[in-house]
């Protein structure tokens, strides 16, 4: 206890609890549960009120920490005296990096004697650094359900076949290479889950598994499987893709429940005519019909290198020494030529919403792209290995150019990029070439002329104005050093407009820099254009002066009387020693610094407005979406079939990578709990070349049985960027200044919905449901019910992914032949009764969604289960649950 005492007071050093007063530890105990991942010093709390109240402690059936605890070690060596303790979480992926990816736990192992814990029936250690799977687990003869994704384990214990009472287990994203032949022993295992590992061959035991549904073995490196999984008459789901296969047995084809074969991403070049003839089987990305290539063949033809086609959902592939192509769902594009990888690797990938927290654009930047993240980081390869981005074509080409932009851990560099559009679709992407791997984007810069400049000296000019020079006299410099050019065009009109004075002119912006601290030995002569109209002929020199602007465009100070000035009949020279803005300005104004900054953050400034709208065959969804003021009539021209609403707001400016939020007022809120979601507002950042939308579900208090709800939606600012100037971002602070506008919504008077009525309905009874489990969020009759709504046509795909059979599908759409609704209820009822007591079912409906292609539903089940949760984690903190038995057995498998 006085050890305990002492880790207790190192919450400080571990950076915990600092950010007020935490609750009670004793108002953490909820009957028999403990859930503690909630908090970020929650291992804390568990040796807190083991040492206050042990006596209570140790009857706890159900327990969550997060293994990014810092005392988590400590905390383990607890964890066997609960012996009435059936499921335990001890999960990673409670904090994430600078960068938004989930951190791994620090859990490694396990204390020997947590075999102990006889009454065990749920364990999840995913998200950590397990490298061998500890042996004390093995021992747990009650254990139904183990989850180890997210770890490395390299291989599983030979006795790992001691678990006979074994359910569910899922190891993807681990590198298992081989499993023990003792998994056969695992005769009550329903679902297994090895995907994303490195297995090269399965053994025949696996044929063993009788009452397993779904076997998911796709993302690893197999070249063949055993004809034994054609003893696997339970099996309703196989996933095969991303593998090497070469061949598969036609056995397969007599699996009497089998409802979904995937074999997508491999290298069969042949498939048995009974396998072929399914129609729920998956053959994309394979050679079929090829011919083997020749040993003569030319090993340098990229045209045999094995493809690899990602559908919408998948997060990884293998590359082997070989090389391959591969084509991700979103339109990315890789080529991994034969040796970049010397050994067999695997590659993960997601695409990012980007933050301006942590992506710094530049001035005069604009984002493209989503950003890339590809893992693992920094990892080295042999050969260059070529990535096709797509991206938004930008607004104003000829003074930008595209380039990808990568993070290097520290800092976001710039490749050499080549960008082509694609001949069919019209869209534009971008080409380059790296050796590691790391964070990608792509964006829109102004053209940048380089150059390396020797002792000798030398000329560098811009290809946006040819009239814009840099001279480097002989002896400007003992050591070569680089320098870049940028120019940014302004026409007469933008300053005219800006400064509503027909008598000011300028230049175009010169921005020099150098990879150099020290200044130049020699001054360095700039020659720019003369302001438009302005000649040698007729220029009054009192009027002109040479501005020069700090990096970040906050000041502009007037250098005129500091530099000599000569000029032709069309430009004007000056000499200067260091790097930064310079902009010749002709004007009568005599304080021409506070003009020129205003300018200059003005075109930066993008003119927007804000969209509502509202779907016509279900106001109750939502969209909403700032658009650049030149797209809005395009924009609505678009989605005036779907959707109605009010004309779009006044005109508004906002700077690239400014937040907003979106608040729903008057009787409107938001329909459920959303990540995005801050203070009951929803938050957006805005990039003028992104969509900048989202479309959510809205609800309201009012009864509207009676009557409509007249509410309305108003947009307020939110945090301002790093690089915008200081006066501007000023003038974005306080209350007065937050509105940006406000557009109205309405919800129209409710008719009778599916879900008011649970009585027969279209010749249906619906049993009462309660598919999930209290921890992890239920699904209800009436959140079926709203989901049915939503559905349409799709129902038959959807019904197929979640397992239902073409058998199944057919006798529904004939039973029902004359109502899309009644066949819609009949399927997912159907399906909801069948896997009522499937602890996993909640999940595979949201996987079922996506891989049907909708969305939509999946966000709204996701969601829905979310704010369950959430709701669940508040009430056993305030109030403690009663428990039943039917929540305890689905709980356990959570």
């Amino acid at each position: 206890m006085q050890k305990m005492a002492e880790l207790l007071g190192l919450r400080d050093e571990c950076g915990e609890g600092t950010l007020g007063a935490p609750a009670p530890a004793g108002s953490c105990l909820a009957d028999n549960r403990l859930n503690l991942d909630v908090y970020p010093d929650g291992c804390r709390r568990f040796l807190q009120l083991f040492k206050e109240q042990q006596g209570e402690v140790v009857q706890v059936e159900f327990l969550r920490l997060s293994s990014n605890d810092c005392l988590l070690d400590t905390t383990l060596d607890s964890l066997p005296h609960l012996k009435h303790l059936k499921s335990l979480v001890l999960k990673g992926g409670h904090a994430r990096d600078e960068f938004g990816s989930y951190q791994h736990g620090s859990l490694t192992s396990l204390p020997p004697d947590f075999g102990n814990l006889r009454c065990l029936t749920h364990l999840d250690l995913s998200f950590n650094r397990l490298s061998t799977l500890p042996s004390c687990i093995v021992h747990l003869p009650s254990l139904r359900v183990l989850l180890v994704s997210h770890n490395s384990l390299v291989t599983l214990p030979e006795d790992f076949g001691c678990l006979s009472k074994l359910t569910f287990f899922s190891a993807m994203k681990n590198q298992l290479k081989d499993l023990p032949q003792s998994i056969g022993e695992l005769s009550m295992l329903q679902d297994l889950d090895l995907s994303e590992n490195a297995l090269e061959l399965l053994p025949e035991e696996v044929g063993n598994l009788h009452n397993c549904t779904e076997l998911d073995l796709s993302g690893n490196r197999l070249l063949s499987i055993p004809d034994s999984l054609a003893n696997l008459k339970s099996l309703r789901r196989l996933h095969l893709h991303s593998n090497l296969l070469v061949t598969v047995p036609a056995s397969l084809a007599s699996l009497p429940n089998l409802s979904r074969l995937d074999l997508q991403n491999n290298c069969l070049r042949a498939i048995p005519a009974e396998i072929q003839t399914l129609p729920f089987v998956r053959v994309r990305g394979n050679p079929l019909g090829e011919k083997e290539p020749s040993p003569q063949a030319d090993k340098s033809s990229t045209r045999r290198l094995k493809r690899l086609f990602l559908p919408s959902g998948e997060g990884s592939f293998t590359v082997t020494s070989e090389g391959c192509r591969v084509v991700l769902a979103c339109g990315i594009h890789f080529y991994f030529p034969p040796g970049a990888a010397s050994a067999p690797l695997q590659i993960h990938f997601q695409s990012l919403t980007p933050d301006p927290q942590w992506v710094k654009l530049r001035h005069h930047d604009v984002l493209l792209s989503r950003v890339l993240e590809l893992q693992p980081h920094g990892i080295q390869f042999q050969q260059e290995v070529q990535i096709w981005m797509p991206y938004i074509s930008p607004q104003t080409p000829h003074q930008h150019e595209v380039v990808v932009r990568t993070f290097s851990g520290q800092s976001w560099n710039d490749l050499k990029t080549r960008v082509k559009q694609k001949r069919k679709s019209k869209k534009c992407v971008a080409h380059c070439c790296v050796l590691h791997f790391s964070w990608f984007l792509v964006v829109s810069r102004l053209v940048q002329n380089e150059c390396k400049v020797p002792a000798e000296g030398t000329l560098l000019f811009s290809s946006v104005d040819p009239n814009i020079k840099v001279i480097f006299p002989p002896g400007v410099t003992k050591e070569p050093r680089s320098v870049k050019l940028q120019v940014l065009p302004v026409s007469a009109e933008e300053i005219q407009e800006i400064t509503a004075n027909a008598g000011c002119r300028a230049s175009p912006l010169l921005y020099l820099s150098q990879d150099s601290t020290v200044d130049f030995l020699k001054p360095v002569r700039i020659q720019l254009p003369l302001p438009p109209g302005v000649t040698g002929l007729n220029l009054d020199q009192s009027r002109l002066h040479i501005l020069h602007g700090d990096l970040e465009g906050q000041t502009w100070n007037d250098i005129t009387s500091e530099v000599v000035l000569e000029f032709t009949h069309l430009y004007a020279v000056f000499e200067v020693t260091h790097f930064s803005w310079y902009w010749l300005w002709y004007t009568t104004k005599t304080y021409i610094g506070g003009i020129a900054k205003k300018v200059y953050e003005r075109l930066r400034l993008y003119q927007v407005n804000f969209i509502v709208l509202q779907r016509k065959r279900d106001p109750e969804q939502v969209l909403l979406q700032c658009v650049p003021k030149h797209k809005v009539d395009p924009v609505l021209k678009k989605l005036q079939d779907r959707y109605r609403g009010p004309e779009p707001s006044d005109m508004v400016e906002m700077f690239e990578g400014e937040q907003f939020f979106a608040a729903f007022e008057r009787g409107i809120s938001i329909d459920m709990d959303r990540p995005d979601c801050v203070d009951g507002r929803l938050s957006f950042i805005f990039y003028s070349h992104l969509k900048n939308m989202k479309e959510i579900y809205v609800t309201s208090p009012v009864d509207r049985k009676g009557q409509a709800v007249k509410g309305q939606v108003s947009f307020y600012r939110g945090a301002v960027p790093d690089s915008i100037p200081e006066d501007a971002s000023r003038r974005r602070k306080g209350s007065d200044s937050l509105w940006l506008a406000t557009l109205p919504i309405k919800l129209p008077q409710l008719k009778p919905r599916w879900d008011e009525n649970p009585s027969p309905l279209y010749g249906f009874s619906f049993p009462p449901l309660n598919l999930g489990n209290a921890e992890t969020g239920y699904l209800t009759q009436a959140n079926l019910l709203s989901i049915a709504r939503r559905v349409g046509a799709d129902w038959q795909s959807i019904g197929l992914n979640l397992g239902l059979t073409y058998q199944q599908i057919e006798r529904i759409g004939y039973n029902n032949r004359e109502d899309l609704n009644k066949q819609i209820l009949d399927m997912l009822f159907s399906w909801a009764q069948q896997n009522s007591e499937d602890p996993d079912c909640v999940s595979k409906l949201i996987t079922a969604m996506k891989e049907s292609g909708r969305q939509d539903i999946a966000d709204e089940v996701e969601a829905i289960i979310e704010l369950g949760r959430q709701k669940y984690s508040e009430s056993i903190r305030r109030l403690g649950l009663e428990q039943e038995s039917s929540t305890e057995d689905s709980a356990i498998a959570m």
